[in-house]
């Protein structure tokens, strides 16, 4: 027997299935992020490996550049987390009529939805200063 479909429940349902698409998208940004501090550690462990081979703490230093390409992306995907978790909250409010699918961000700023903001948030500030640390510290030592 087949389901029977209400007409009001039609808006719920696209409602609900636009929320998903927002929820996809958070989803993918924060596996990014995570991708990202997995390779800035592998990248800085393996550079940081041939400078003690090398016995070269200038080397060493060279592991402070994918560092800082790393925090920028990460920020990056962290501010488009930001937007769509934004958009997401906006369209939980909507009227279940008032669905269009949009996925644009473009009418949300300011304050923590800035690439600034990002960069400093309190766990990317953590992590790659925890990182940025472990290189001076490797670079001095070796």
């Amino acid at each position: 027997m087949e389901a029977e479909h209400h007409p009001e429940a039609m808006p719920m349902e696209s409602k609900l299935k636009h929320l998903e698409l927002i929820q996809g998208v958070i989803n993918r940004m924060a596996a990014n992020s995570f991708r990202l501090k997995e390779w800035s550690v592998v990248l800085v462990s393996a550079i940081l490996f041939l400078a003690a081979r090398e016995d070269s703490g200038e080397v060493a230093l060279i592991g402070l550049l994918p560092v800082l390409v790393f925090w920028g992306l990460d920020a990056y995907f962290l501010r488009q987390e930001r937007l769509y978790r934004a958009l997401y909250d906006h369209v939980r409010m909507l009227e279940p009529h008032e669905i269009d699918f949009s996925m644009k961000t473009a009418t949300f700023t300011g304050g923590k939805l800035t690439w600034r903001s990002s960069l400093f948030s309190r766990t990317l500030l953590a992590f790659y200063l925890a990182v940025i640390a472990a290189v001076v510290s490797a670079s001095i030592a070796i």
